[in-house]
């Protein structure tokens, strides 16, 4: 009898935690002006994103690693310039690993994305480049769970083979990753998405 109390308290307890980080996560940061929601885990749609404005820092060299690589330098911009957080992180990864065991070098734009294309920072460095991103239109798995570089990939191939289904689609551009939770989210309630720009 005590075990099953047990049991219920700790699914009750699971299940505060959960929604507690989803809250959290939902309300940390907004999303830049006009953008849609994140795709739900496991789906594959097509969206439209306006035109936005963001920080970007290059990181050359491992591209599993550029994220962690380009996050201080990234906060230190927002927070000398007094710019809110927002949210996703844009990851746009070279062309190549849009192949089948593509190399893991190369160059990664690492960016936090302005609320609105009308922030204009006081000052930048010379680590960080402004730049304009124009409208476009991708194709969108969502996924909830560790943000390795191996699940990109993974992401990658899924986006590869709708693409075959679906041969009216083009790639557009470069391959991107939004990453929404920040580093303190436990991986199991992580939500980010792989997305291949397409015409």
């Amino acid at each position: 009898m005590k075990i099953n109390y047990i049991l219920i308290a700790l699914a009750i307890l699971g299940g505060l935690v959960f929604v507690t980080y989803k809250i959290h996560d939902a309300n940390s940061a907004p999303l830049p002006e006009g953008f849609p929601a994140p795709t739900a885990s496991g789906s594959i749609e097509i969206k439209s994103y306006p035109a936005y404005k963001e920080a970007t820092y290059l990181v050359r060299g491992d591209l599993a690693r550029a994220n962690q690589e380009a996050f201080y330098p990234l906060y230190q911009h927002i927070s000398s310039n007094d710019i809110a957080m927002t949210a996703p992180v844009e990851a746009r990864y070279p062309s190549s690993t849009l192949e089948s065991n593509a190399n893991k070098q190369g160059e990664t734009r690492v960016s936090f994305l302005y609320r609105s294309t009308n922030v204009y920072p006081k000052e930048v460095v010379e680590n960080i480049t402004i730049e304009n991103i124009p409208a476009m239109t991708v194709v969108s798995l969502g996924r909830t769970g560790d943000y390795s570089y191996q699940s990109y990939q993974e992401g990658i191939d899924k986006l590869k083979d709708w693409l075959k289904k679906h041969p009216q689609y083009h790639i557009a551009g470069l391959p991107r990753r939004f990453f929404y939770d920040g580093p303190y989210t436990p991986d199991a309630f992580k939500h980010s998405e792989i997305q291949i720009p397409i015409s």
